[in-house]
């Protein structure tokens, strides 16, 4: 039978996922070709495009709550979602509806004619549809991989931004740190402003904003971040520029939950966008940027109140060095233990080298897809380099028994993939744990 706008969105779902013969088929030609017969437009007023290796999602979220500090209308379409595929496109702050989605796949599935979209290029075109006709003022677009190929580079962006520059995915963006930001230099634009978060960005993006007469305003060249200890403790400060080259400073800025080198990503490219920065209100807009599965913490109810639970999205060298740095600076009072699971195609050796350092127990676990690496392997790794792990069929009982062994007062890590944390979220809702 026929999906229709009145299908529901699961059945929508399941239909995209069998619709391609890949989950990535990298270019645009086609995808151009269903925008045309849709006769889609701007997405908004203003649009900032979003790459990187680590960082998009914060980064995304720190633009959207300073966005919309102005009062401003704004759209925000990242990937991938952990429980609701709801949650990739917000509009105005609030998630679309399963009608909204499914009237949008339906328009573009009667559009597509014979053409073949995947499931990411079939949900981006939607979340370009609503964001046409919600008519904002600025849409905020998560780039999926890479950038010169993927879906989202179909609109052209008044500030592109680059957050990190690492070597993941090598299969589609090659094994170097060079060939990576050639694929990620694609969201550029003749002569629009580029924002980038890696002090060193590698010559193939400089190349390509000098071809482009792209500004780039880079870390630690055109902004800059500072740390200062206080009696209260440490603040940072930000120093930028506007796109006329007027000198923009704020100081005193509270540490945050999501890494503040992104949100100076972020600042940097709101600038450029041409807001003012009113010390109080970027301070709480800051403050209230949230993304669930970064170094969020739960709390957790009897019978293991007074453990600190940490649930974190990372699962790349660059992302564990981040959360090693951060928990460094956190004072724990207890034991650690660990919980960890990781996809099959990401850097084992270099993800491990990176948390052991974090002494504590660790329980490993096969996570529920084809692409997970075998729990086993893993704890053969560890074994390697002297940590003695547990291994467990899936993440809801490495979770259960770490909690178990635990006492007051330790802290519970559990990390290494978007599928471990969403496993993580549902076995604590079925224990009654509201996780956001």
């Amino acid at each position: 039978m026929a999906l229709t706008a009145n299908s529901s969105l699961n059945a929508w779902l399941s239909y995209l996922e069998q619709l391609h013969p890949s989950s990535i088929d990298m270019g645009l030609e086609r995808l151009q070709q269903v925008a045309q017969r849709l006769a889609l437009g701007r997405p908004a007023k203003q649009v900032v495009t979003v790459t990187g290796t680590n960082g998009k999602g914060s980064t995304c979220a720190f633009l959207a709550e300073l966005l919309r500090a102005e009062g401003l209308r704004v759209g925000v379409y990242t990937s991938p979602h952990l429980l609701r595929y709801n949650e990739r496109v917000r509009v105005a702050g609030e998630l679309a509806s399963d009608s909204a989605l499914c009237a949008a796949f339906a328009q573009i599935e009667a559009a597509r004619g014979d053409i073949s979209l995947t499931y990411f290029e079939f949900g981006t075109l939607a979340a370009l549809l609503l964001f046409q006709a919600a008519q904002l003022d600025v849409a905020v677009l998560e780039v999926g991989l890479g950038g010169r190929l993927d879906a989202v580079n179909l609109v052209d962006a008044d500030v592109a931004v680059i957050t990190s520059i690492g070597v993941d995915h090598a299969e589609w963006l090659g094994d170097s740190r060079d060939s990576v930001a050639a694929e990620k230099a694609g969201i550029l634009r003749a002569q629009r402003p580029a924002v980038c978060g890696d002090r060193l960005p590698p010559q193939s993006l400089q190349n390509k904003a000098a071809e482009l007469s792209a500004p780039l305003w880079v870390r630690d060249q055109a902004f800059y971040v500072a740390w200062t200890e206080q009696v209260q403790g440490p603040v940072w400060h930000w120093q930028g520029r506007s796109a006329q080259g007027e000198l923009l400073e704020l100081h005193d800025l509270p540490p945050l939950t999501l890494p503040e080198d992104n949100a100076a990503v972020a600042l940097q490219a709101f600038a450029l966008l041409g807001f003012s920065l009113d010390q109080a209100r970027v301070a709480s807009a800051l403050q209230a940027a949230h993304v669930t599965g970064r170094l969020q913490v739960i709390s957790l109810p009897p019978p293991y109140a007074g453990r600190e639970l940490l649930l974190d999205v990372g699962h790349n060298p660059h992302a564990m060095q981040f959360i090693a740095e951060r928990l460094a600076r956190r004072p724990l009072t207890g034991q650690r233990h660990l919980v960890f699971g990781l996809l099959a195609d990401k850097d084992l050796d270099g993800v491990l080298a990176a948390l052991t350092p974090l002494s504590g127990s660790w329980a490993v676990a096969d996570l529920p897809c084809v692409r997970s690496r075998a729990a086993q392997d893993i704890a053969q790794a560890l074994t390697l380099q002297g940590v003695t792990a547990s291994v467990h069929a899936d993440v809801a009982s490495a979770l259960h028994a770490q909690l178990a062994k635990s006492e007051a007062g330790d802290q519970i890590l559990l990390l290494g993939s978007f599928y471990t944390v969403t496993e993580a979220i549902l076995w604590l809702r079925q224990q009654g744990v509201d996780v956001e």
